[in-house]
């Protein structure tokens, strides 16, 4: 290969100068599944004007792990907005880079973690009625139309990861750069588990300003979690007890609102209190 040719194959747009950024419907609605292990099944979500449905590519649905790319990506096209340059929906990276961004270890499994993860963004399908940029799509989308690990070769013909090339979807790009609704994460946001990633996430996309309070299933749904609410209300009290979600405080109300079903049963209905501990900031170029 030519030296010229060479040099724009791995054209870089790493390393991330700047905070972690991600877009704010992706930080709102459950699109990825809450699991470190391949998730088959497909996911939906459906509540007032909102719909989202999620297929499984061939090694499943992407989780919430996966979703570190496209924090990354984000926080690259953000960084390129405000240094006043260009914007494509083709990125070209190190995983060296995103490793540190995210506090991955760079061992062998990290290699191949990473190699699925990228195969699961580009194979997950999507289907929602959100708009993004002020348009809507009818139809299934994935989160990567292309992704690509690009090698070099040494010595004795072993390759070499040089860098991986992806291409944005349509809908995540016009989101972020037409909407500019997209938000900073905390510094310690991937040193959590997954349940306590998309707690963190439900609250900063509704408590950018103020306390909010949300119903207990309402926010079971939002999370994308799969068990039975009572599962998940002890779930979530332990993390309460924890005090593990940076910048936010929770409360359940153990009282409740009691309402009367169609079959005429009293059902309690729980009361969460999400309580910003910081001043969050809407990013915007």
């Amino acid at each position: 290969m030519a030296e010229a040719e060479q040099g724009e194959l791995f054209l870089l747009d790493s390393p991330l100068h700047g905070a972690v950024r991600g877009e704010r419907s992706l930080m709102a609605w459950p699109f990825f599944a809450l699991a470190k292990k391949a998730w088959m099944q497909p996911l939906a979500y459906k509540k007032d004007d909102i719909s989202i449905e999620i297929g499984p590519g061939p090694k499943g649905v992407a989780t919430i792990y996966d979703k570190e790319i496209l924090l990354y990506i984000a926080s690259l096209m953000v960084s390129k907005v405000e240094a006043g340059k260009h914007v494509g929906q083709e990125f070209s990276f190190t995983a060296n880079d995103l490793f540190s961004v995210t506090g991955v270890n760079k061992s062998a499994r990290s290699y191949q973690r990473l190699s699925d993860a990228l195969e699961r963004l580009q194979g997950t399908q999507i289907k929602t009625n959100i708009e993004a940029g002020g348009e809507g799509e009818d139809g299934f989308f994935s989160w990567l139309q292309e992704a690509k690990l690009q090698y070099t070769k040494g010595e004795g013909g072993e390759r070499r990861l040089k860098a991986i090339k992806v291409r944005l979807c349509d809908w995540l790009y016009r989101a972020i750069m037409v909407d500019r609704q997209v938000l900073e994460y905390a510094s310690t946001y991937f040193q959590l588990g997954p349940l306590e990633r998309r707690l963190y996430e439900v609250a900063r996309a509704l408590s950018v300003d103020d306390r909010t309070t949300i119903p207990l299933e309402d926010l079971r749904l939002q999370m994308g979690y799969q068990g039975p609410s009572r599962q998940f209300k002890f779930v979530l009290t332990k993390i309460i007890e924890e005090d593990t979600i940076p910048g936010f405080r929770f409360e359940v109300d153990e009282s409740g609102l009691s309402t009367i079903t169609a079959a005429g049963r009293t059902v309690r209905e729980y009361l969460v209190k999400i309580i910003p501990d910081t001043t969050n900031k809407r990013l915007s170029s």
